[in-house]
């Protein structure tokens, strides 16, 4: 019997922009020269600064397909929005990323080296200044240690992957079939939170999950991510922003309910609680991550929108 060859995949990119008009069209120039994308499909979350105007302008026949949004979803709703519209499209694979990143030109083409072996895959995230530092530093499996370095992560690959690691959504491939076992993102979560709760939802799917460690998305630096508190033994996400802030606390008490259980819950609720009286006090924004904690837990997803303008 003569196998019959194994079609390409059908490759959709969704990227969420929001007010960043300089690094999307940087993004799409780049992505124009990835030859085995079919679509790009652009998030636009009611841009301000001449995003909307700048992709409604462009060649409607071309393979960028504009979704320009009439109110701000935060990238939650944005990778909702275009996860769905993706599968509509007819998507085999779903290539996701913000706008912000920059994906090599050979990343997909590393990262397709695995299709058929894995559900929900990406690259390691570099910073552009820095390549040899990881913009998202990785906990490797089994270990305790973060590792920050690119080197590092690298030798400690099995066959070219750090398996049940990844870094949504800077560059990850997510198949239909996982798509259609799992659904799209929690859109209401508008932001943070809502990477890691589908990541969580794959893998309690039973999703194969890996980092390719030799494709590369370059990502503008972030600053240190987390707080030192409890004389350096734990660190916490703070953020000056009240908007990141709220859905942070929100988000972060339901994933860790759903998914860790009611003691890693209790067990954040008492580091927030510490971290705002004794490392950093500020009455107004403990009494703020309590509220979203409170609003989280009673399934309340509205709160945010207080903190748009």
């Amino acid at each position: 019997m003569t196998d019959v060859p194994r079609q390409d995949p059908r490759i959709v990119a969704v990227v969420v922009t929001f007010n960043r008009l300089a690094l999307v069209r940087r993004l799409l120039e780049r992505l124009a020269t990835v030859p085995r994308i079919d679509e790009v499909l652009v998030v636009d979350n009611a841009s301000t600064d001449g995003t909307r105007e700048w992709l409604a302008g462009l060649d409607p026949f071309g393979a960028v397909v504009p979704m320009l949004l009439d109110h701000n979803s935060g990238g939650a709703g944005g990778f909702q929005v275009g996860i769905d519209e993706a599968v509509a499209r007819g998507a085999d694979l779903i290539w996701l990323m913000d706008d912000d990143g920059l994906p090599d030109r050979e990343c997909l083409d590393r990262l397709l080296e695995h299709d058929g072996e894995l559900d929900f895959w990406g690259p390691l995230v570099v910073d552009e200044d820095r390549p040899g530092r990881l913009v998202f530093p990785i906990r490797l499996p089994g270990r305790t240690k973060v590792v920050h370095e690119l080197a590092d992560v690298r030798r400690a690959a099995t066959d070219g992957l750090i398996r049940d690691v990844v870094i949504p959504f800077n560059g990850v491939l997510v198949t239909r079939e996982l798509v259609a076992r799992i659904g799209s993102v929690r859109g209401d979560f508008f932001i943070w939170g809502d990477d890691h709760e589908y990541r969580l939802r794959a893998e309690e799917a039973g999703a194969r999950v890996a980092t390719v460690v030799d494709a590369v998305v370059r990502h503008p630096a972030v600053g240190d991510l987390g707080t030192p508190m409890a004389f350096g033994r734990s660190t916490y996400n703070h953020s000056p922003s009240d908007l990141k802030g709220y859905c942070m606390a929100r988000n972060n008490l339901v994933n860790l309910r759903r998914y860790r259980g009611n003691a890693h819950a209790a067990a954040f609720v008492a580091k927030t609680v510490w971290f705002y009286t004794l490392t950093r006090p500020d009455r107004e924004r403990l009494r703020l991550s309590l509220a979203a904690m409170r609003d989280g837990l009673r399934g309340d997803f509205t709160g945010h929108r207080r903190f748009l303008g």
